[in-house]
């Protein structure tokens, strides 16, 4: 039994312009101790899937639909106190902006031991103790007097790591990361991941890395899920990701990536941007961007499906393309993908007001 496991679920915001669907009818699952990735643009339903696991969605926005199953408990049918007793516990989150997460007014020691004494029932003594433990766990130096620091007094790195120390201080068998590296230089980024892949592995903890950062994925996760306009297009082990892509919108943002060696004037991007989620296009959401679809894609919505055998949602690497149900009558050649950015006219010197 996979520890959690997500079924059809639907997430809408009810707004002045219409229902803003955020997520659509979204199924994956997670086993112990696995790092998964969830990759795509802005406006996907990263974010959005993140806070329906810790049941944090607020008005106008509602979980409309779907299960949530976290050790074969249903999150969508427990009260609000069960849901309570396990967030920060046995499900912990680390978001975006640590800035923001963090109290300003308590020193971050405080912060910590607050969680610590509230789900582990620990004196004041003993969550200071393991408060300290921690911080000097994700590298804080000279943890024990920067315990009584406040928030402002830590750089970003550091009170992205408190934020870390926080969330893993009750040993949580799920930690969910939304964009943990987000504004941090690359440096700071790179101590952050090698400490949550480290950490993750010394507590047993399962992990959902939530990113656009296709490098990231690469490095410490063991399968990932591609995103677009709240739907999974693409989920597969990260290294099959990789070398063999199967969702044109996989291609794009794998050809938009510099690599070493790369001899393209120009990186290739993606034409367009993401669809108005209160008007989605008729079939295939991606259709409008896509260099391969055909008339059939504007009718037939694609469902995830198995690229070898043709299968709905059975198997490791699944796409929702009609290329791999045949309801395409041409083929996918990627080495249009590269074509196409070669062919993009070329700018004019530095200096054209037109260019600059």
């Amino acid at each position: 039994m996979a520890l959690l496991e997500v079924e059809d679920l639907t997430v809408e915001f009810y707004t002045q312009e219409g229902v803003v669907t955020a997520v659509d009818g979204l199924s994956y699952s997670i086993e112990r101790g696995e790092m998964f990735g969830v990759v795509g643009e802005s406006g996907a339903g990263k974010s959005v899937t993140a806070l329906s696991l810790m049941r944090l969605i607020e008005r106008p926005g509602r979980i409309t639909s779907g299960e949530i199953r976290f050790k074969d408990q249903n999150i969508l049918e427990m009260t609000e106190s069960g849901v309570r007793s396990i967030r920060g516990s046995e499900i912990a989150m680390v978001f975006q902006d640590a800035q923001t997460a963090l109290n300003p007014v308590y020193t971050v020691g405080e912060q910590i031991s607050e969680a610590i004494r509230h789900h582990l029932d620990y004196d004041d003594h003993a969550a200071k103790e393991r408060a300290i433990q921690l911080l000097d766990t994700v590298n804080i130096p000279d943890a024990e007097s920067r315990y009584s620091d406040y928030p402002h007094e830590f750089s970003g790195g550091m009170q992205q790591r408190a934020v870390i120390a926080m969330a893993l201080s009750c040993d949580p068998e799920l930690l969910i990361c939304d964009e943990p590296t987000t504004a941090l230089d690359v440096t700071i980024e790179a101590q952050i991941l090698a400490e949550i892949e480290e950490l993750a592995e010394e507590f047993d903890t399962a992990v959902q890395l939530i990113t656009h950062d296709l490098g990231v994925i690469a490095e410490i996760c063991d399968r990932v899920m591609v995103m677009y306009a709240g739907k999974p297009v693409e989920k597969a082990p990260v290294e099959e990701l990789y070398y063999d892509p199967k969702h044109p919108y996989t291609v794009g943002l794998m050809s938009s990536i510099p690599r070493v060696g790369d001899n393209r004037d120009r990186l290739q991007t993606i034409p367009g941007t993401m669809p108005d989620l209160v008007e989605l296009p008729p079939g295939c959401s991606f259709h409008p961007r896509c260099p391969f679809a055909e008339e059939s894609c504007s009718r037939t919505e694609p469902s995830l499906t198995n690229v070898e055998t043709g299968q709905a949602d059975h198997g490791d690497h699944l796409a929702a393309c009609l290329e791999y149900t045949g309801g395409l009558t041409g083929e996918l050649d990627y080495e249009v993908v590269v074509e196409q950015t070669d062919a993009v006219e070329k700018p004019n010197q530095l200096g054209d007001d037109q260019n600059v």
